[in-house]
């Protein structure tokens, strides 16, 4: 009887569906893996160094410009610092600009910030993330402000327009919607181009936007279930090692900006990773 209780518990505890996994963090260690590994804020917020993070000054504005037809913007200063970040920042601020893109002036956030996913965001994580936002200690650092040259797209992200429940999220599927949402991934695999907004009712997953830098040309893939212009010919294991080494199903290495998000998949719990590839195994097949 001892035995098949403790298998139980295991099995609860393994599974992690909703609230069981993490309901023993606090607050701010659920927000810390929600911003850090998750949503890889910091790959947009963070300055670099030699083409590395520069971890000492995590958080304290972006190395990239972002030039659309829409607006030029820089990832901001989200520390605690009061001049330059988000120190004055109330808490309904920080979640109005997350889930509504809007700041606490009024002024709209540029949509290259994933506020249309982060609607997805449970009561409890939002409230997580809020309060590891506002433990990150501060760091003066000016950035400069968004320049907008018309009206930014307004796209609605299917399936994300309102919060999910704890509920939902046993559900595997469920659950890696949800975390793909959280780490923004249609953002470039549903954009052909840099100058026409993500179309995620007739491109979700089909890829095509073209990056460029210093490592040449990359292109966002098509992760729909394609069986040859997408994942649908690709094993599980196929799909695990492309997120986590960053090593394509012919042995390719990814390029960027793919391969800058790898370290952040090799950090997901094997229960996030594994709901992640059975939602992408959901993906309907599209040219």
């Amino acid at each position: 009887m001892i035995s098949i209780i403790r298998l139980i518990l295991l099995c609860a505890v393994a599974l992690g569906f909703g609230g069981g996994a993490h309901a023993q963090q606090s607050p701010i260690e659920r927000g810390d893996y929600l911003v850090n590994n998750i949503g890889a804020c910091g790959n947009c917020h963070t300055p670099r160094e030699k083409g590395m993070p520069d971890l000492s000054k995590r958080f304290a504005g972006g190395f990239q410009t972002f030039s659309e037809p829409w607006f030029v913007t820089k990832g901001s200063n989200i520390t605690s610092d009061p001049e330059t970040g988000i120190g004055r920042w109330s808490v309904d601020d920080l979640k109005r600009a997350l889930t509504e893109g809007v700041r606490p002036n009024g002024v709209p956030l540029a949509p290259i910030m994933p506020f249309p996913f982060f609607k997805v965001l449970t009561a409890g994580d939002l409230d997580a993330m809020v309060a590891y936002l506002r433990s990150v200690p501060a760091i003066r650092n000016e950035v400069q402000p968004p320049v907008y040259k018309a009206a930014p797209p307004k796209e609605e992200v299917p399936g994300a327009a309102r919060a999910m429940t704890e509920e939902e999220l046993r559900d595997p599927v469920k659950r890696g919607f949800y975390l793909a949402s959280l780490a923004h991934c249609m953002a470039c695999h549903s954009r052909r181009s840099e100058n026409e907004p993500p179309d995620f009712k007739n491109a979700w997953g089909a890829g095509g936007r073209i990056f460029r830098g210093g490592y040449g040309e990359s292109t966002a893939a098509n992760i729909s279930g394609h069986k040859t212009k997408g994942l649908g010919a690709w094993s599980d294991a196929d799909i695990r090692r492309a997120l986590t080494d960053g090593v394509s199903r012919d042995g390719r290495k990814l390029k960027p900006p793919m391969l800058d998000y790898v370290g952040y998949y090799k950090t997901w719990t094997d229960a996030d990773m594994t709901a992640l590839i059975a939602w992408m195994r959901s993906i309907p097949p599209i040219e």
